[in-house]
Parts: structure tokens; sequence; C-alpha cells
């Protein structure tokens, strides 16, 4: 009988990762394969064309949509600024003159003898994609791109929110199920990412803010917390592009739950180092785990992760993914190899596992994750 294996959040001291940094459009890559990077480097650049107005001229200036290439006093291509005078007509013996001016900033990119219109397009919208992580470009995807590749420690989380963002990571609590509050955030935290041990009050969140913080790592947070923080409720589907100025991630799940020892351990070894961090989550096809990433300076051999690690057998650490049981922590004791048919009528596999209040659970394989990563 073959193997099964699942999907896990890796928490490791030192491995090799790549990071896929593409355009949304066409654009230069500004970078060569080789070249060393820092998160800050801009690796591609392109311009998103600006949006497209319309200025009513015939309207305007009460003329037939025919008159109107007459009257413009600009051509296709020229440039054109706000407040600019833009046609005017010939009025009564020089007098009664209408003067209109262009409301908006750009080039001028159509004259239409059939409606009467201006178009106008809006200066297009730089957008710069950046290195993300320190390291080294591995590979280049010419006008779109490039991979970027870092040996490093990583942990990876259950659930974030907020995007890319860089800090000194300082360790503010003393223990794995220390409650990271309001008292542990010093004004001196601008810029950095902060590590907690349990979770984080809606306190501390808007104190990290405030002072400048970058990002946080907890165990936990309470939902009501997060909505309180947020403004809004939040789904768990598709998170990372959240209107805030610090990114949260958290490694075990809902609500107040100790930060696992091995993971606090490696922050701690961690501590006043660079690290990059992302929130962005996605629990549906094509997941997406939120991250943080330590680049490695020494010359130390990078260890890589074993498929093995993610084998489902007896014994194994697994991390619930799915309600009734979302962010638990337990240990698989049987995989039974019986179909089990659900409350819906779908057949399924299922595992039982321990956890860790001693009670034993029955939950399909689908439904949780390895907690495993290279030491």
């Amino acid at each position: 009988m073959g193997s099964a294996y699942t999907p896990g959040l890796t928490v490791s001291s030192d491995l090799v990762v790549r990071r896929v940094r593409r355009l949304p459009i066409k654009g230069q890559v500004m970078v060569q394969v080789g070249a060393e990077v820092t998160p800050e480097t801009v690796v591609a650049q392109a311009q998103l064309p600006g949006i497209l107005q319309t200025i009513k001229l015939a309207e305007k200036l009460g003329v037939e949509a025919k008159e109107v290439s007459e009257l413009f006093q600009l051509k296709i291509g020229d440039q054109v600024e706000k407040g600019q005078t833009v046609a005017e007509t010939k009025g009564f013996f020089g007098f009664f003159k209408s003067l209109i001016v262009s409301d908006f900033q750009g080039t001028i990119e159509s004259i239409s003898e059939v409606t009467g219109n201006v178009l106008v397009r809006e200066p297009s919208i730089p957008v710069d994609i950046k290195a993300y992580i320190r390291g080294s470009i591995a590979e280049v995807m010419p006008e779109e791109g490039a991979i970027v590749e870092t040996r490093c420690a990583m942990v990876q989380g259950i659930f974030g929110i907020g995007g890319e963002r860089t800090g000194n990571i300082r360790v503010a609590t003393s223990t794995p199920d220390e409650i990271l509050g309001e008292g542990h955030i010093r004004d001196s935290d601008a810029g950095k990412i902060l590590v907690g041990g349990a979770g984080v009050t809606f306190e501390a969140l808007q104190k990290a803010s405030k002072v400048g913080a970058k990002g946080i790592v907890v165990g936990g947070v309470k939902d009501a917390d997060l909505v309180q923080f947020l403004g809004y409720d939040i789904g768990v589907a598709i998170t990372g592009q959240e209107a805030i100025t610090l990114t949260l991630m958290v490694t075990e799940g809902f609500g107040f739950l100790a930060m696992a020892s091995r993971t606090f351990e490696l922050l701690k070894t961690l501590e006043g180092q660079e690290a990059s961090i992302n929130g962005a989550t996605q629990i549906r096809a094509g997941v997406i785990r939120p991250e943080v990433i330590v680049p490695h300076t020494g010359v130390a051999p990078a260890q890589t992760i074993d498929e093995s690690a993610f084998e489902l057998k007896p014994g194994a650490a697994v991390r619930m993914i799915r309600e009734p049981y979302f962010g638990k922590l337990g240990t698989v004791t049987e995989l039974p190899a019986q179909l089990v048919t659900l409350e819906s009528g779908t057949e399924v596999r299922v595992l039982r596992a321990k956890l860790a209040d001693g009670s034993e659970i029955t939950v399909p394989r689908a439904n949780v994750e390895i907690v495993a990563g290279a030491k």
C-alpha cells in the first residue's frame, strides 16, 4: 500500500527558498542572474496605462460634432495639463467667446467628429516589483520578472493579514504561552517585527501600529480583536491586501494558543536579524501560507526538507485546518483503511488523532496538515 502525504507548515532553521517576483503586465526586468539583492531592490518595472477620460467638447462648446476638430487647439499625441485651454468658439465679431479648459492631465488619444468628444489618457501608473527578500537572482523571466533565491530560516503560519514588509526581529515575550499585551510594546519598536507567545490583544495591535512596528508573530488571535483592529469582519479564504500598517501572522490558530515551543525557540535564535514577513493567506486551491523569512549570513550548508517528513503515519504531529477543530494540534494515533461516510453523504478517508487535552477525534485526512520541517 502506498504512503499518504499531506502538506504541512515549515518551521526550519536552514533551507533554500525561492520567491517568484512577477509583474502584472509586461515590463522591464532590472536585474541579471546572479545579482545580489536586498528586500528593497526593484527587480522589475512596468507602466500601467492611465485612465481614459472624456472631454465632451461639442456639448460644452454648443457646436456640431463635426466642428470640434477645427475648434480644438491640440492634436492627437499632444500633452495637456489640467486647467489648460483646449478650445474656444469664434464668437460674434470677436466677442462672447466660449473657452474650454481640460479637467484632466495626460495625452490626447483621439478626437471624434462623430461624438464630438476628445479622449485624454491620464499619465501611466508606475509599478515596481521589489525583491522582498535578501538573496540573489536565480532566474530572469524576460519582460515579466525574476526569481529570488536565499538560504534562510523560515517559519510559516496558519493565518495572517497584511502584505510584504521587512524589519528586525524582537522577541517581546519571555515564554511561548505568554500573551503579547500593550505593555510589551515599546516606542523603539518602530520598524521591528515583534514575536509574542500565545496571542496578541487588540490594545497591543493598536499600539504596535501606532509606534510603527512592521509585523507581529504570535500563536493566535481572537476573532473579535481582529475584527476590531481591522474595522470589519474578514474571511479566511484570501488575505494580504488589507489597508493596515503592520503585518500579523499567527502560527497556531484563532484564540489564545501557545506558540509551539520549537517555533518560539527558533525565533529567539533569530532575534535582532533582518526578516521579511508576508501575511498573505489562501486556504483554498493553490494554498498560500503567511511566512517569516530570515536570510542567513553564514556559510553552513543548507538543509532540505525530506518528503518523508510529510508522511501521514501514527505518531505524526498534525494541525486541524477545518472547523470544528480549526487550529488544534494533535498526534495521529490511527489511519483506518476503510472509507467513512460523512453527513453530506461523501465517502472519505479519515484519521484518528489525540489532542493536547487527551481527547481523541476522528477527522477527514484532508482536514489536517502535518507540522514538520528541517531542523
